[in-house]
């Protein structure tokens, strides 16, 4: 079983960016594939961003891409998500999430067995 904390989270200017990471404890993070959920109120859970074991395969929304790049340091058992050109549709709480598979974790959360508690992303414009 793993644990997942996130950080980074904040209050930011439209065009400001951010970086987040899911700091992983109890199994090393090499062993899942890796993923990046958002919610807003009123709104369900969305796909963000995907990245497998060793991060050679590397998913996006396309309301992201382009802004935001997914990446993962195993030796130091974190994952991160640096977003920039940030936009006010972009708050939401942003969860990581870990899924024990060798490729792409995918986009839908039912495929994750593990998630952290969130972190506020606010965008002001």
């Amino acid at each position: 079983q793993v644990q997942l904390v996130e950080s980074g989270g904040g209050l930011v200017q439209a065009g400001g960016s951010l970086r987040l990471s899911c700091a992983a404890s109890g199994r090393t993070l090499s062993t899942y594939g890796m993923g990046w959920f958002r919610q807003a109120p009123g709104k369900e859970r969305e796909f963000v961003a995907a990245i497998s074991r060793i991060g050679g395969t590397l998913d996006y929304a396309v309301s992201v891409k382009g802004r935001f790049t997914i990446s993962r340091d195993n030796a130091k058992n974190t994952v991160y998500l640096q977003m920039n050109s940030l936009k006010p549709e972009d708050t939401a709480v942003y969860y990581c999430a870990a899924r024990p598979t060798w490729g792409s974790p995918g986009g839908s959360p039912d495929g994750y067995d593990y998630w952290g508690q969130g972190t506020q992303v606010t965008v002001s414009s």
